[in-house]
């Protein structure tokens, strides 16, 4: 009898238990909870309301997450999925995943026909790459449901269509959206279902960018309407513009890193979010340093006092920031700091006042211990950089474990 082949969401199941096998070589692990992923996407769609359609943004295989079981959660939640590159949708689409899915990044090279065969909506944003797409040849329709369709006829293909408000980084400007209507009439096979832009400053203090971009931004939208592109879908706004400007959120929004637990910046904070990914190894060795001792490479760290130094197999190599300053990890629900250089594939932790330390103990870098806790945001503060870094920058060779399943808002 012929043996089923196992679906993209079984073989990722294959995978968690490989990872658990791994984990029982090398203690470092990203626990990730799936339950608090669905809790935070409740709650974004609440602070929201009905009315605006959720793109969930899983690029960067889900900021460090793990696309794959990341959209097996939300894929249920939200209206549609949002990636940066090709090969990012195309495996979500061989994964199973029937939704809409946005390509943010809008490089696709000499693969239209691929985009558009796969179902995958592009984002484009000059008349060229418009007219690429409509001379690209399809040779068969795309590998999705009717439920994926993002707008216009049965034998239209939808895209997107970024307008440069600010950013300077990809968009097309306002003033060549007369031009846009003109090669957009010349293919009418290709629908322009949507119009967006990217906020560059919707987590600052002041409000000011923001607002002038917006402005801008609908500014834009009269003038594809007055040349007769009606875009279905109108969206602007991150995580941060979707919590703080309500006047952003159009027909949809985009958010990232708030469905992971966390937020750009403190003006921002929302504190119903729930961490998704916790950080955790163990205690692997443990030596006593005289004062005047010295730790890790360069010896730049030295004893102030007789020391308990412990020793944690993680590294820069697995994501932890080489420069931090005033780091600290959990241990038996205590704050240890970090000390000396961090190497490749271990670091150093002053574990003196840590009553009872042993080796096998638990070590949270990111995450709780008793009534303690360290989130992404803490640090990125202490490496100087932000917790978009810190998430997407925990390595594939630490294994992703999966907790829990999607739960209703407590």
């Amino acid at each position: 009898m012929a043996t089923r082949a196992k679906s993209p969401f079984e073989a990722s199941s294959l995978a968690v238990r490989e990872a658990d096998l791994r984990t029982s070589i090398r203690p470092t692990v990203a626990e990730v909870d799936l339950a608090a992923l669905g809790r935070n996407a409740a709650r974004i769609r609440a602070t929201v309301g009905p009315s605006v359609a959720v793109y969930g943004v899983v690029k960067a295989d889900a900021y460090g997450h793990g696309a794959v079981p990341v959209v097996s959660v939300l894929e249920p939640l939200v209206d549609g999925l949002a990636v940066s590159l090709v090969e990012e949708g195309l495996e979500l689409r061989d994964a199973g995943v029937q939704k809409p899915i946005l390509v943010l990044g809008a490089y696709y090279g000499h693969y239209h026909s691929e985009v558009l065969e796969a179902g995958l909506t592009p984002v484009i944003y000059d008349a060229g790459e418009f007219e690429r797409f409509g001379r690209a040849p399809v040779r068969r329709r795309a590998r999705r449901s009717k439920k994926a369709r993002t707008g216009g006829d049965e034998g239209q293909w939808p895209v997107h269509v970024k307008v440069d408000t600010g950013m300077n980084r990809l968009g097309l400007d306002p003033g060549a959206i007369p031009g846009l209507a003109e090669v957009a009439g010349g293919f009418p096979h290709l629908a322009i279902d949507g119009l967006c832009t990217h906020l560059a400053s919707a987590d600052l203090a002041s409000p000011d960018d923001t607002l002038a971009q917006l402005a801008r931004f609908r500014q834009a939208v009269s003038a594809a309407r007055a040349h007769g592109i009606r875009p279905r879908v109108i969206h602007a706004a991150n995580s941060a513009g979707a919590v703080r400007f309500p006047a952003a959120r159009f027909s949809a929004i985009r958010p990232g890193l708030a469905l992971y637990g966390s937020m750009p910046s403190a003006v921002v904070a929302r504190t119903d979010l729930e961490p998704v990914l916790s950080l955790r190894t163990r205690i692997m060795a443990l030596h006593r340093v005289a004062r005047g001792g010295r730790v890790s490479y360069g010896g730049r760290w030295r004893a102030a006092r007789e020391s308990a130094i412990a020793t944690l197999p993680i590294g820069y190599a697995d994501g932890y920031p080489r420069h931090v300053e005033g780091a600290e990890v959990l241990v038996r629900g205590k704050r240890a700091k970090v000390v000396g250089a961090v190497c490749m594939d271990m670091m150093m932790v002053d574990v003196t006042d840590v009553h009872g330390a042993a080796v096998g103990d638990d070590a949270v870098i990111i995450g709780c211990s008793g009534t303690e806790t360290i989130r992404a945001e803490d640090l990125a503060r202490w490496s100087g950089t932000i917790s978009y870094e810190i998430l997407c920058g925990i390595s594939k060779r630490v294994p992703r474990i999966y907790r829990g399943k999607p739960g209703s808002v407590p």
